[in-house]
């Protein structure tokens, strides 16, 4: 038998145990096996598209939608051909077909686009993912823009023009960069150059910004922003201050000929000319649309924007088509977000108008690629699609008042299908769009302190809306009434609805009418006499009365007629606040005139008299014209009822005053923006519409003479 050698007698020895059995060496686990070193090594780290692909389908995208998975782990074509085939897969209608392909560059048919929405409801995740890809667009060469000459000519410099498509002024002889400005060219979905994008003129920059107007011959200039907002100067009033100044900025002359206010946008029309000599050598007319309602980043209400743009077509799309003028000249603050968000809408429905199509991905990359920080932000890319939607859901709703008569009829006849008249489906397509508070945006009225201040809990204002009391009347009292302002046609907030107050807070009632320079009060219910629960909180004799601690009511006169009671009191404030009397603050007297229909009685839901209610809002309307023009007050018995009937059909009435025109679902929609309980029930909605009707019946030929006689 052979031995084993010395050397293997060693390592046999070293590894036997006390039976004398042998055990096998094992190998270390830093140690390869002889036979894998030259195998490739397995890569533990896989890409993010093949670690995703093991995920099932519809788990990816709720992963994505909420947030476990981060949008920001994938490039851009990795990130849109994950969504793409999730959609495909994930994405099916009713019907069990794929929904179109989400993120693509082509248009989408309108009769498509409400799936897209539908489908972004249920995850909100694909306008990040949009929105991020677009914003990974290539950018272009800025050369001119970030010159140290041009610098100071820039309000932001994160938003400056690519040199490929700026605006070049014509040089000025002797200045230099003298053909530079903050502005570019930019498409529309079915024109070139269809758009001027700039930035609010600055004291350096409002000369150059009139020579642009003038030189690209501007169909017209469209506002985005205020002058002045969050303590901050937006932009600098480059027009005259009013109808009698005139100013000149590099040889053009500016004057303002005319100007119409609405509550959410102001029409100018300025008149523009050159001088040669003492000769006029050339003059234009050009409109500006002033959106008034937009505060920076943030999102207006959509209907309110549709119908700026609206205003903005009827006047000069005409001329827009035609080629008779040059491009819009569109700014807000620094020509970025807000200007991007209205190109969006504006292009969109240009094309939708023209081609039923929509193309709001595709469009975004357009604007990105054309103009740094256009559509600044997810929230406002969303808008674009909300604001689109609404137009494709609610379409044109108004009406010339010639109509009206012929259009009633219509709306009362019942569809055989949905055995629902027009009335019904408007109400129910309106309740659909209301928007819903949360008890965090009624905080201050759910306060422990306020609640007690509520007629009803369940209807508590919203705090961006609700008025905030500033009389100081004692320690014990807060800034806090059930109340809310509500736009009207030409006025935002111009009224402010109200419920009777109680007896605990008849202090701040006259404290919210003193506060907001309130020109009237409506009181739209008769309560019982001595009630307990409706207590007076007026003078119902002669003498002064006090209500709170420091508001004294004194009677100045009254008029009493069958079915309106009228009264003229003086609001004396009494000053107790330390603070104030070391100041030697004055809390002058104001007068305020209390109108009250006596023809609405308590359970009913409409007015016995359509006349009356008419009459009385023609009242209030010549009393404010006599005085300041501040907000009515609308009182009610709880703050619901019958306040929505008042605010949206006279809304309608002034609508038909200055425009001609009839759009009830649109004003009823207003109303409801800020207290969703108004215009509660199908009858009210439809009196709105009988008001409206009597009006235009017995009392429009009347009012507009009397305006033409007030003109001349």
């Amino acid at each position: 038998m052979n031995m084993p050698s010395d050397t293997e007698t060693s390592k046999l020895k070293g590894h036997s145990n006390a039976t004398g059995t042998v055990k096998k060496k094992h190998r270390s686990r830093s140690t390869p096996r002889t036979n894998d070193v030259d195998k490739p090594r397995k890569k533990r780290h896989l890409s993010a598209a093949n670690s995703f692909a093991s995920i099932p389908n519809a788990i990816k995208l709720s992963m994505l939608n909420s947030g476990l998975l981060p949008t920001s782990k994938f490039n851009v074509t990795c990130l849109q051909r994950v969504v793409l085939k999730l959609l495909c897969c994930c994405g099916t209608d009713e019907n069990g077909g794929t929904v179109v392909d989400t993120i693509s560059d082509r248009p989408i048919e309108i009769s498509e686009f409400m799936k897209l929405c539908d489908q972004r409801r249920k995850f909100p995740v694909l306008y990040k993912l949009e929105f991020e890809i677009a914003e990974k667009t290539e950018p272009h060469s800025c050369r001119h823009g970030i010159k140290k000459s041009n610098l100071e000519k820039n309000q932001n410099q994160r938003c400056i023009p690519y040199d490929y498509n700026r605006v070049v002024l014509d040089t000025i002889q002797g200045e230099h960069d003298s053909d530079y400005i903050n502005a570019s060219y930019v498409d529309s979905l079915l024109k070139p150059n269809a758009y001027i994008v700039t930035q609010g003129p600055t004291e350096e920059t409002v000369t150059d910004f009139w020579r642009m107007v003038w030189q690209e011959k501007a169909s017209c200039i469209v506002m985005l922003t205020k002058t002045f907002d969050f303590i901050k100067v937006m932009c600098v009033q480059y027009w005259p201050a009013s109808n009698e100044l005139e100013e000149t900025y590099g040889g053009i002359h500016i004057k303002v000929i005319q100007e119409e206010e609405l509550a959410n946008f102001r029409i100018r029309t300025f008149r523009l000319y050159k001088m040669q000599g003492e000769v006029v050598s050339e003059e234009r007319f050009i409109l500006q649309f002033h959106f008034t309602e937009w505060h920076c980043h943030s999102c207006p209400f959509g209907n309110a924007l549709l119908e700026f743009r609206r205003r903005v077509r009827a006047v000069v799309g005409h001329r827009i088509k035609s080629k008779e003028a040059g491009p819009m000249v569109v700014h807000c603050n620094d020509g970025g977000g807000r200007s991007g968000v209205y190109l969006s809408v504006d292009a969109n429905m240009e094309l939708g108008e023209e081609e039923d199509k929509f193309d709001v991905f595709g469009y975004l990359k357009k604007l990105r690629q054309s103009r740094m920080s256009m559509v600044e932000n997810v929230d406002q890319y969303k808008f674009v699609y909300d604001t689109l939607e609404e137009f494709v859901t609610c379409g044109n709703s108004w009406f010339s008042v010639s109509e009206l008569s012929q259009r009633l009829k219509e709306k009362s006849q019942k569809d055989p299908m949905t055995k629902l008249n027009e009335y019904q489906k408007e109400y129910m397509l309106i309740c659909k769009q209301t928007p819903r508070f949360t008890i965090g945006d009624c905080a201050g009225g759910h306060r422990g302190d306020n609640r007690k201040k509520n007629r009803d809990v369940l209807i508590v204002p919203p705090d961006n809306f609700r008025p905030y009391l500033t009389s100081f009347q004692g320690n014990s009292f807060t800034d806090y009434i059930n109340a809310v302002f509500v736009d009207g046609y030409t006025k935002p907030r111009e009224y402010i609805v109200t419920e009777w107050p109680l007896k605990s807070t008849l202090g701040e009632f006259w404290s919210l009418v003193y506060d907001y320079e309130c020109s009237a009060v409506v009181v739209l219910c008769v309560p019982p006499h001595n009630s307990q629960q409706f207590p007076s909180f007026w003078p119902e004799g002669r003498a002064p009365k006090k209500y709170g601690p420091v508001f004294t009511i004194d009677h100045i006169s009254h008029n009493h007629y069958s079915k309106i009671k009228t009264w003229v009191f003086r609001i004396n404030k009494k000053v107790i606040s330390l603070t104030e009397l070391m100041a030697g603050v004055k809390a002058p007297p104001r007068n305020v005139q209390l109108f009250q229909l006596m023809c609405w009685p308590m359970g009913h839901k409409v007015p016995t008299s359509t006349n009356s209610l008419v009459e009385l809002m023609n009242m209030v309307e010549k009393w404010r014209q006599r005085t300041d023009y501040g907000p009515v007050c609308i009182v009610s018995p709880d703050g619901r009822s019958r306040c929505g009937i008042y605010c949206a059909a006279n809304a309608c009435i002034e609508q038909v005053i200055q425009h001609g025109e009839v759009d009830i679902f649109q004003a009823v929609r207003t109303v409801r923006r800020h207290r969703p309980q108004l215009i509660e029930n199908i009858t009210e909605y439809k009196y709105c519409y009988d008001v409206v009707l009597h009006y235009v019946l017995h009392y429009l030929q009347k009012d507009l003479s009397e305006i033409k006689t007030t003109k001349k």
